[in-house]
């Protein structure tokens, strides 16, 4: 819905030497603001008719997936080297210190060590949308077993699947994935110690006793 508002006031931009449409995205699923569960029921169905009156979902402001758009501008003649260039926060920092084209794993996490030491705003954790927490500071008991179960479930599965693509429909496979995929909410981050972070370990619990 918000994307929708403020696509209404962009207009055409250029990559290399083309103009194309501007693309306007949810940056999150918007639950912790109150999105989803107050704007989504009232607002998405009136949006979607407001676009199929104002432009038969052909002109003005039409609605598409990120895949739909680069598809798109590709056959519009933009190449992915006309694409701007970003990076994440405080990331150029790094490459102050290591050469990208001569980089290594060592180098790199030498130069992130070096920086955590020297500036204590740098880190590596992650954005949030709060820009005042941090992703992992204090919920070491929740995203541990989140890394492990998930490497666990690629370890056993990812060689099956390459071999015969059918697993994926095996009652066990999609059983370990839901667990896998369960485990991975902000909700078990956002809403604290307590029931939540238990109810994390439980879904790890179950996920790891299936992928054993």
């Amino acid at each position: 819905m918000q994307p929708y508002f403020e696509a209404k006031g962009w207009g055409r931009q250029t990559l290399g030497d083309r103009t194309i449409p501007s693309l306007v995205t949810q940056i999150a699923d918007g639950e912790n603001g109150g999105v989803m569960m107050n704007e989504f029921p009232r607002d998405f169905p009136r949006i979607w008719q407001e676009i199929r009156q104002q432009g038969d979902g052909r002109s003005g402001v039409v609605g598409l997936n990120g895949t739909e758009y680069l598809e798109m501008i590709t056959a519009a003649g933009v190449s992915p080297e006309d694409y701007p260039t970003c990076q994440a926060v405080q990331q150029h920092q790094i490459w102050q210190r290591v050469n990208p084209e001569e980089a290594t794993s060592a180098a790199v996490e030498q130069a992130i060590q070096d920086l955590k030491q020297t500036d204590h705003r740098f880190h590596m954790d992650g954005a949030s949308w709060t820009n005042n927490l941090s992703w992992v500071a204090g919920y070491e008991n929740v995203l541990e077993p989140m890394n492990q179960l998930s490497a666990a479930f690629h370890q056993k599965y990812d060689p099956l699947v390459q071999s015969d693509p059918n697993v994926t429909q095996r009652p066990d496979y999609q059983e370990a994935l839901l667990y896998n995929l369960l485990l991975q909410t902000s909700c078990f981050r956002y809403w604290g110690q307590g029931a939540w972070t238990e109810y994390a370990r439980e879904i790890y619990r179950r996920g790891a006793a299936l992928l054993t």
